[in-house]
């Protein structure tokens, strides 16, 4: 077991927080068959990436307003669909202990804050008060930027942040925000995320200690 010390902590939501494959599926698969796409296809190119960069990919040559317009479709859906999305194993426990122990956390998420929020709320997950959703960046994940605005807006310099993640352009975001990365093997096996620097089964496999003089530790 290794003992990490940090001061802030930075969570993805999707795959690493709470299982939400089911209403993924679901929206990205119903949308893929109206728009004539092969739905294993799309569901093996939106991980972990906003929903606008995959559908502006996935429909090439389509308009702004075309991309604004299925953008909008998918975001109701998934926003009002969340059937079978459950907190993963140990995720409303370490929050509740981040809670109880003052420790500094955010959600940092590639999805809409509709979405983010309805999954959050479906989970039964304490609630995060600082949420970063697309809404307020420039630039989605594997960009840096996501980390980088949850640990400002913590008081934080990203670097004294450890984030977790599922997916590859997540860790690749916070690897390029200088903080040290957790991978939670959800869906994805070690050698799929050979840049994180550590791995969790769930997060029940993650301990998080205070101690007055010495601050936060993290032990996974």
């Amino acid at each position: 077991m290794s003992s990490i010390p940090f001061k802030g902590l930075l969570f993805d939501l999707d795959g690493t927080l709470v299982d939400s494959i089911p209403a993924v599926t679901r929206a990205w698969s119903k949308w893929a068959i109206e728009k004539g796409l092969e739905p294993e296809y799309v569901l093996s190119r939106i991980h972990g990436r906003p929903a606008v960069d995959s559908i502006t990919e996935l429909l090439g040559n389509a308009s702004a307003g075309q991309i604004e317009k299925e953008f909008k479709w998918l975001e109701d859906f998934e926003a009002t669909d969340t059937e079978g999305t459950v907190a993963l194993n140990g995720a409303v426990n370490l929050l509740q202990s981040l809670n109880e122990l003052d420790v500094p956390w955010a959600i940092v998420t590639s999805g809409t804050l509709p979405v983010a929020t309805a999954r959050i709320k479906a989970a039964g997950l304490p609630f995060p008060k600082v949420l970063i959703t697309p809404e307020k960046l420039q630039n989605g994940k594997p960009h840096p930027e996501p980390f980088l605005t949850g640990a400002s807006e913590l008081g934080l310099d990203a670097a004294d942040c450890v984030c977790f993640e599922d997916a590859k352009a997540g860790v690749i975001s916070a690897k390029q925000a200088n903080s040290t990365v957790v991978a939670v093997l959800s869906h994805a096996t070690k050698e799929e995320l050979p840049e994180a620097d550590y791995y969790v089964s769930s997060p029940a496999d993650v301990i998080v200690a205070s101690e007055p003089e010495l601050g936060f530790s993290l032990n996974v």
